[in-house]
């Protein structure tokens, strides 16, 4: 076992020499060989050791016993001790969230505490290859995505370091062989054995029959873990270079992704990049799945122009013709607007700037964001949309709603609400901003005094913002 642990820390470069390392010590058996272990390895690398343990309040006298053995042996053995008690309950109902999911937060709050103080290195916790291979399999079966799949990794970065798990090579019999091995004490903590916990069940069912079929299960999924971490962060990187193309603005709560640059991508960098807008979103502390991606993909990828979905924590992804929102903001009920245009006249809209400006002729290359009409129809009214409006576009003989206008033209719903409508003193519509003139604004053969209406659409922006 001695010889894998090694090669496995040389191979992924996990400890190096004059380290300050923290280690999580429980007091069980897998912990209290991780200590004895790297306590050994001490002299020959110059290692600085800080045992930390966290009493989760959650078995009573148990747990005080648990604080109590790990103190004593630290004290023993002459290694800096810290200890932490937190009420684990507290913080659940506070937080609502599960026992296990607040155990693991109130834990590595104080892990990072304690590696802050002691400006450690590393936090070397005692996860060994059964853990990884259960927790891969409780993830592919309740629907983790992307990086959920590849297991726990071998170091990541976390507070003035990183966090190591030497022990990903070896197995709990290995550790409490170990222990026997070395006369080490440790604590049996009695709930790891209920099949209450999902871990527990995978533990006592699917563990046994693995490890029937091929004994060194543990290695093969480890470096099953190890490639796929490789692929999805190579993956990954390649989705966020994307990103400036796929999105086209943002801010903490709103997302606005362009659909035709989204489709262009392949269907792995598809799944990746709204893994990564969701992850924007929810800042991390994701509460979405596989499932709520490939819902996504399909509603994305399905023919009906306009659709919608509610994810988690009443996010909203609402589908609109070229481009696709994600928001915790509803876009539906915008607030109704009424502004006046003099000659010489700017109004402000949502959407963009209407500007009258009095000309002598008719400017050349007008486009559909520019209006030239007679200055007797002024002053006009900039407003939003109303229900049931209609406009003559120019060239028809009857009217039009301008419902079906922005329907023919597809434009985004929720921009529709807000849209800029131009209408004369006399009420009529006379102009949908960049859209559709209407035969009332068709100039006189005399050409009175003529005034150059034009719309400038907002450039949306990137608001900045952390995509991982």
């Amino acid at each position: 076992m001695l010889q894998d642990v090694e090669r496995f820390i040389h191979k992924h470069d996990l400890i190096k020499h004059g380290d300050t390392l923290v280690i999580g010590v429980s007091g069980g058996p897998d912990s209290v060989a991780l200590l004895h272990y790297l306590v050994s390895l001490a002299p020959r690398l110059k290692l600085s050791i800080v045992a930390a343990h966290v009493d989760h309040s959650l078995r009573g006298k148990e747990s005080a016993e648990d604080l109590a053995f790990v103190e004593r042996y630290c004290e023993q053995e002459g290694i800096i001790f810290e200890a932490s008690t937190v009420d684990v309950n507290a913080y659940k109902k506070e937080r609502n969230l599960s026992t296990q999911v607040a155990a693991r937060d109130c834990r590595y709050d104080v892990f990072r505490k304690v590696m802050e103080k002691h400006h450690a290195s590393a936090l070397a916790l005692a996860h060994h290859g059964d853990d990884q291979i259960e927790t891969m399999l409780m993830r592919q079966v309740h629907g983790s995505s992307g990086s959920g799949l590849t297991g726990m990794p071998v170091q990541r970065p976390f507070s003035t370091g990183k966090i190591i798990r030497p022990f990903l090579c070896v197995t709990k019999e290995h550790l409490v062989n170990y222990c026997k091995e070395h006369l080490l004490g440790y604590r049996l903590d009695p709930s790891n054995e209920s099949n209450q916990y999902m871990r527990n069940r995978f533990r006592n069912h699917m563990l046994p029959f693995l490890k029937e079929e091929n004994p060194n299960v543990h290695i093969r999924y480890q470096l099953y873990s190890e490639r796929a971490q490789c692929d999805e962060a190579f993956l990954m990187d390649l989705a966020k270079g994307y990103l400036d193309e796929v999105i086209i603005d943002q801010n903490d709560k709103f997302v606005k992704m362009d659909n035709k640059a989204y489709d262009c991508l392949p269907i792995p960098l598809q799944r990746r990049v709204i893994h990564l807008i969701l992850n924007y979103l929810y800042t991390g502390n994701a509460p979405f799945s596989s499932i709520h991606i490939e819902d996504l993909r399909l509603m994305l990828d399905s023919e009906h122009p306009s659709a919608s979905l509610n994810l988690p924590l009443e996010l909203r992804a609402v589908k609109s013709y070229t481009t696709c929102y994600f928001s915790f903001e509803t876009f539906l009920q915008p607030e109704p607007y009424k502004y006046h245009l003099p000659l010489w006249g700017t109004v402000e809209t949502p959407l963009g700037t209407i500007t009258a400006v009095p000309v002598n002729d008719v400017p050349q290359h007008l486009t559909s964001d520019d209006l030239i009409i007679e200055e007797q129809l002024l002053p006009a009214v900039v407003r939003s949309r109303r229900p049931g409006d209609r406009i003559q576009p120019k060239g028809m003989i009857g009217t039009k709603k301008v419902k079906d206008i922005f329907i023919d033209r597809k434009i985004d719903r929720s921009e529709r609400d807000v849209w800029p409508i131009v209408e004369d003193m006399m009420g009529h519509t006379i102009w949908v901003a960049g859209v559709t003139r209407s035969e009332k604004a068709t100039l006189s053969a005399k050409k009175n005094q003529l005034v150059h209406v034009h719309y400038e659409k907002k450039h949306l922006h990137r608001l900045g913002g952390q995509y991982h």
